[in-house]
């Protein structure tokens, strides 16, 4: 059950509580330096390699994953397309990282991708080939990066472009990914370390990035906040726009009025899988940052493992009913929707899922969306829709392990008196009006997600 009162609180004053937390030096960021460009005013939609391919993806399997998406995900909206982590290491080989692995990188340290899996990257051409042919789809190119240097730069004492000073100058190596052991930490305190990132971001800008997932950067953000604001500066410095995406972990509430300031989303858990546990647990976290959730700033509950997953070995564990409170939850809350799964075992049911228009409408065009106090067991949210008069959506969730009836008083969203045209987005059919109250008896896992009109 939500703590109606301190959501309340939290939500009335989570700008002033959120700025007492800050380090002295991040408030003086966020007033002097930082800005909010307009890259997302609203929640992100695409495609991610990390789900379907690992650290594996070529680019003959990109290329099969992009134009599916054209066909079949591009007219709803779903333009944004990622390769995901290790596309610089040439002999990647599933979900588990290779200890001391052989790096492509340029003479000044930066990351490459890997010339035997991405053809078109050789002589240090970069991703520029493979971003030109996203762009001329009608989509924007993406890419993983992690937090700091390479250690194989630090090893070999590689230049800083734009400065007289080396990798081991500004490398931090107590600064360690416990996961990926790819790279040490940047001292920012260091002469050359926003020039080693203006670097990083000037040549990816160069291949015609548009969008960065960031790695290693909220656990823990106390620390990694310097390099968060760096990341922040070098786009700025690249003469792109770039949507920056953070990655992975819980960010602390506390860094609720930093964040929004420096990226346009980030993760608010660790990597998100086809587990009913872990969907469960999503709906607290949406619900404690809700009140930071609008444009160009938005909470990342992950992608969606949906379909084809785990290098081919799988189809998604969920149900049906839990797909739907999947996509019902990461709508409702405007949560990016970032598709997961190999486009090209998509099925039609799957298909069908992330393309309904009237559920995407709830993702992308809501306000206002908020949870409700519900009983044990259940989750309500509520949102505005555009448009004239008044028009709500609700969902209901039942996220127990046995079927429940959920009573909603409408005079909880001042209709109290009014009868409600009710439609059921899913069904993309009408129902029968509702007056005073709305019942909907739901199975276990499952969800409905309703638009009420007065």
């Amino acid at each position: 059950m939500i703590n109606l009162p301190r959501r309340l609180l939290l939500a009335s004053s989570m700008t002033t509580a959120a700025a007492l937390a800050l380090p002295h030096a991040a408030l003086a960021a966020v007033s002097k330096t930082a800005t909010r460009k307009p890259l997302a005013p609203t929640p992100p939609m695409g495609w991610n390699s990390w789900n379907s391919f690992a650290t594996t993806i070529t680019e003959a399997q990109a290329l099969e994953n992009a134009r599916i998406m054209v066909d079949k995900l591009l007219p709803s909206g779903y333009n944004i397309f990622t390769v995901d982590i290790q596309w610089y290491e040439p002999n990647a080989n599933g979900y588990e990282y290779r200890k001391d692995a052989e790096l492509t990188m340029d003479e000044y340290g930066r990351l490459l991708p890997a010339p035997n899996r991405f053809p078109s990257a050789a002589q240090g051409r970069g991703f520029k080939a493979l971003a030109d042919r996203i762009h001329g789809m009608g989509m924007k190119f993406g890419i993983h990066l992690m937090r700091g240097i390479p250690r194989q730069a630090v090893r070999l004492n590689t230049p800083i472009l734009g400065s007289k000073l080396r990798a081991r100058d500004i490398a931090d190596t107590s600064s360690t990914c416990p996961w990926n052991g790819d790279m040490y930490g940047v001292d920012m305190s260091k002469p050359g370390a926003q020039e080693y990132y203006n670097s990083i971001f000037k040549l990816y800008a160069s291949w015609g990035v548009d969008f960065v997932k960031m790695d290693d950067m909220s656990r823990p953000y106390d620390h990694n906040w310097h390099e968060i604001e760096a990341a922040h500066k070098a786009i700025q410095a690249s003469g792109r726009d770039i949507t920056l995406s953070l990655s992975p972990g819980e960010t602390d509430l506390k860094w609720a009025n930093h964040v929004p300031h420096y990226a346009q989303m980030w993760r608010i858990s660790d990597d998100f899988w086809d587990e009913w546990k872990l969907l469960k647990e999503q709906f607290q976290r949406l619900e404690n940052w809700n009140p930071v959730m609008g444009p160009n700033a938005w909470p990342d509950a992950d992608m969606l493992p949906l379909g084809r997953l785990a290098m081919g070995s799988r189809d998604t564990k969920f149900t049906p009913d839990e797909q739907q409170t999947l996509m019902s939850l990461w709508s409702i809350a405007r949560s990016p929707l970032i598709m997961g799964g190999d486009l090209r075992h998509l099925d039609p049911a799957t298909l069908a899922l992330l393309t309904n228009p009237e559920v995407l409408a709830v993702n992308q065009k809501s306000w206002q969306n908020r949870p409700h106090r519900a009983d044990t067991g259940t989750r309500i949210w509520s949102a505005r829709a555009p448009g004239a008069g008044e028009v709500h959506y609700l969902a209901l969730f039942n996220t127990e392990d046995a079927a429940t009836t959920i009573e909603f008083d409408l005079s909880r969203l001042n209709l109290g008196g009014k009868t409600v045209a009710l439609r059921d987005l899913w069904r993309r059919q009408d129902g029968a009006p509702a007056r005073g109250v709305i019942r909907q008896t739901l199975a276990p896992h499952a969800s409905a997600l309703l638009r009420l009109t007065a």
